[in-house]
């Protein structure tokens, strides 16, 4: 058990993490190859959507029902997956707009704030945007810390899928962070730290699902949690992942991405079953 919670944890800080490949990507290149952001964030989406629906709900289901019956269990994996959506869906209606992590931004963005910096722009307002975008990415990504470590925790397989497709749509959020920040110090390194912490809400949301929910977790518990994060994941896919992929798609790219997420997903669950 103490090595798969090794491993959990070691999934979140892996995903949480990207948030730094993201600055990274910033600071370091001059365009985004739209083609390929588009399939990636199509295929996560389809990982997350396969994933939840046909493993993690269907899991969440056989414990409830193990636990409370069948028509007891059956309402409460319903009532666990929408309350995993109402739970993202509020977080995200809280959080303003400008720093809202759904706003996926790219490195033409970089230019164009560095363009509006250099004719006037108060920096005082681009440094306070990148923080409130840090702390909003941070509050957003701490159910995704709870959701892939209790999927590592249950099966060491699924978590590495939802690791995999959260740390793609991490990388989008570290340059919402970055951008920003840079071109209001000017300092690469502050920028890159604040896009780093910003993804580390995934281990921290890890670290509390171990410390509070572990030591409770019975059949049931395990199952509500287990519906609550399907319904986070297929939120997050249809809000964020899905609309991101398509406003930079030309040729159906998300949709083939979509697919391929989903047919890698199910071979692979078919193949280690």
């Amino acid at each position: 058990m103490e090595g798969n919670v090794i491993f959990a944890l070691g999934l979140t800080l892996f995903a949480g993490l990207a948030t730094g490949v993201g600055a990274l990507i910033a600071f370091f290149t001059t365009r985004t190859n739209k083609k390929f952001l588009s399939a990636a964030l199509g295929f996560s989406a389809g990982v997350m959507i396969y994933v939840s629906l046909i493993e993690i709900f269907v899991k969440a289901k056989d414990s409830l029902t193990t636990a409370l019956g069948d028509t007891q269990g059956y309402w409460m994996t319903v009532i666990g997956f929408f309350g995993g959506m109402l739970l993202i869906a509020l977080i995200d209606r809280f959080i303003p707009k400008k720093s809202n992590p759904h706003e996926v931004k790219t490195v033409e963005d970089v230019n164009a704030v560095k363009l509006q910096n250099s004719v006037g722009i108060d920096e005082e307002k681009l440094m306070k945007m990148g923080v409130f975008t840090a702390l909003a990415i941070g509050i957003h990504n701490f159910p995704e810390g709870i959701a892939t470590f209790m999927s590592a925790i249950q099966d060491p397989n699924v978590g590495i899928a939802i690791a995999i497709a959260v740390a793609i749509h991490n990388i989008p959020e570290g340059i919402a962070v970055a951008v920003p920040i840079y071109f209001a110090t000017g300092i690469r390194k502050k920028a890159f730290k604040l896009s780093f912490f910003s993804g580390l809400a995934e281990p921290v949301g890890a670290i509390v699902a171990y410390i509070i929910l572990m030591p409770f977790l019975t059949e049931a518990m395990f199952g509500i949690i287990f519906a609550g994060v399907a319904g986070i994941m297929v939120f997050i896919s249809l809000d964020e992942l899905l609309p991101a992929a398509q406003k930079y798609d030309e040729t159906h790219l998300s949709i083939y991405g979509l697919v391929a997420g989903m047919a890698v997903m199910a071979v692979s669950l078919l193949l280690l079953a």
